[in-house]
């Protein structure tokens, strides 16, 4: 990263769920679900600080309890990107880039974090993103869960400057004859702060509405968005959003194994 530009992670971490109350602090393998996130972004290359973004003090003791900061954003913040902003507004230092890593994305690897981060490095960048290239197989695999969950997994185009064209729940580019590469969105974004205050002022757009895509919104307003291809080097990428992803998640670490040796914040990161 440049020098002198401070980088933090804001971890959303919301109690209400219409479909798992509580999530933040529901055990994954042992591990909190936000403790999880919380260590992950502690060993990513080019952060400077974690934060959690809560509006519930339960979860702000049990990131005390495992030594993470917590910073009380208001109730009626609509989504992660308004608690993103609400949470650097409060920091005693303000930062230059907010990394707003969602507090269900247990199996992020530090390294897709520090290439978001990364990204800032050219001072062109307001908004960065990062994507991976599906290979046929998991092309073939997300068409055929589109079947039966049309809205799940969204994917992206790009420009000759790696900035996103467009974003969608469609597969997209449709591939007529040339095979161009298709790029599976991960839903990590990082904000210069003068970009995400200017973002959470505007109103939402209308292929932000038609697609119920948030990040729609810059592209509309003509904000560029950075997209940066990253390699889960064989790990499944996974976000949890009911009980049943829960278990899922804890086959998957079984499987794959754990991303960190510890999670404790070291940074400790499994070989």
């Amino acid at each position: 990263m440049p020098k002198g530009l401070r980088t933090v992670v804001v971890i959303p971490a919301r109690w209400g769920s219409t479909r798992f109350p509580g999530k933040p602090l529901a055990p994954v393998a042992g591990v909190s679900m936000v403790q999880r996130v919380w260590a992950l972004a502690r060993a990513a290359e080019g952060v400077d600080s974690v934060c959690i973004a809560t509006d519930d003090p339960r979860i702000a003791e049990a990131a005390a309890g495992f030594g993470a900061e917590a910073v009380m954003t208001p109730e009626d913040c609509r989504n992660g990107t308004e608690r993103a902003h609400a949470a650097a507004l409060a920091m005693t230092e303000a930062p230059d880039v907010i990394i707003n890593l969602q507090g269900d994305a247990v199996l992020t690897p530090p390294w897709v974090v520090a290439a978001v981060a990364g990204a800032f490095a050219d001072p062109d960048v307001r908004i960065a993103t990062p994507a991976v290239a599906l290979s046929d197989t998991q092309l073939a695999a997300l068409e055929a869960h589109k079947k039966d969950s049309p809205a799940s997994g969204t994917t992206v185009v790009l420009d000759r400057q790696s900035n996103a064209l467009y974003f969608s729940k469609a597969v997209i580019p449709f591939r007529r004859t040339t095979a161009a590469p298709i790029y599976r969105h991960v839903g990590i974004y990082g904000y210069r702060r003068e970009t995400l205050a200017a973002l959470v002022d505007l109103p939402e757009s209308l292929l932000e509405k038609t697609e119920g895509l948030e990040q729609l919104r810059a592209l509309e307003n003509g904000i560029p968005i950075r997209v940066v291809p990253v390699d889960y080097k064989g790990r499944t990428h996974w976000s949890i959003d009911s009980p049943a992803d829960l278990a899922a998640a804890e086959d998957l670490i079984a499987r794959e194994g754990e991303l960190l040796t510890v999670y404790d914040g070291t940074g400790a990161v499994r070989p």
